[in-house]
This record gives structure tokens, C-alpha cells and sequence, in this order.
């Protein structure tokens, strides 16, 4: 299960991204919104990054204008390692390196099909773990605000 959300800028390539994703057969969840009224994003990305770090969705996808305050609101949440990506090589590294589990993006930075071919990317790159792990394993240490030296 995916979750998914965006902002007022953003509606549009959610809805694009959404029917894509239902063409993959991929099942997911909108977190909001569904408007073009103007709207906070730190609620809509919260939402969708808490069912991410609760297990109930396995990855996440947000979006709003840049891709950048979206992606800052979602990092918030603890468990979530959320990567903004403006094309498929980021969405892979992210992926392979970081075992990041929220992409976020910009819709006026980008297109849809590139935004389809992100997603894509980031929906079917593995975590290569190894000494990726290590990393990720610094990463939640900081979270939890341990020592990491």
C-alpha cells in the first residue's frame, strides 16, 4: 500500500500519479488534499508519513509546489526517510542507498511524465543494505538523538 498526498499546487499530478499507480495494480491510500483551495501542507504531509511509519503503508509519496516544504514536513515524523527527487537516477540512489521510504515532488518543478517515471523508479528499486546499512543506521540514531561519534 502507498500512501498518497499533496497540496493545493499539487492536485493535479497526484490524480495523474494516482491513475498510474492503478494501473500498476499498486493499491493505495490519499491522504488529501483534493482541492485546489489553498491548504497547509505539514497536515497532509503528516498524515501520509505517519501511516508510513506505522506500518500501514509500505512507501510513501508526497507532493506540493516544489516538492520542498512537503518533503521537510514529512521528514518530521520519525521512521520516515522522505527523499525529494526531481528525476529517476535520485529516485534510485535514494532508494539503493538510503532505503528511503516517502519520495517527495515538485509538481511546478516537473512534469507529469517525468513524475510517472520517478515514481516508477522509486516503487522498483530495492535498498542494496551492506554498508548502505550502516548509514541508515546513523541516520535513525540521529533521529532518536543519540551520539553517532
Amino acid at each position: 500500500m502507498i500512501a498518497i498526498a499533496c497540496d493545493h499546487a499539487a492536485v493535479e499530478l497526484k490524480r495523474e500519479i494516482e491513475a498510474m499507480l492503478t494501473e500498476m495494480g499498486e493499491e493505495y491510500r490519499d491522504f488529501g488534499t483534493d482541492t485546489t483551495d489553498s491548504c497547509d501542507y505539514p497536515i497532509f504531509a503528516a498524515r501520509a508519513a505517519k501511516a508510513v511509519a506505522d506500518g500501514s503503508c509500505e512507501k510513501g509519496i508526497v507532493i506540493c509546489g516544489t516538492g520542498i516544504g512537503i518533503s521537510i514536513a514529512a521528514n518530521k515524523v520519525h521512521g520516515i526517510r522522505c527523499a525529494l527527487c526531481n528525476d529517476p537516477l535520485s529516485a534510485q540512489l535514494t532508494r539503493q542507498h538510503n532505503n528511503a521510504n516517502m519520495l517527495a515532488m515538485g509538481a511546478r518543478i516537473i512534469g507529469v511524465e517525468l513524475a510517472k517515471c520517478i515514481v516508477k523508479t522509486f516503487l522498483s528499486t530495492p535498498f542494496e543494505g551492506g554498508r548502505h546499512q550502516r548509514r541508515v543506521d546513523l541516520i535513525t540514531k540521529l533521529e532518536q538523538e543519540q551520539v553517532i561519534e
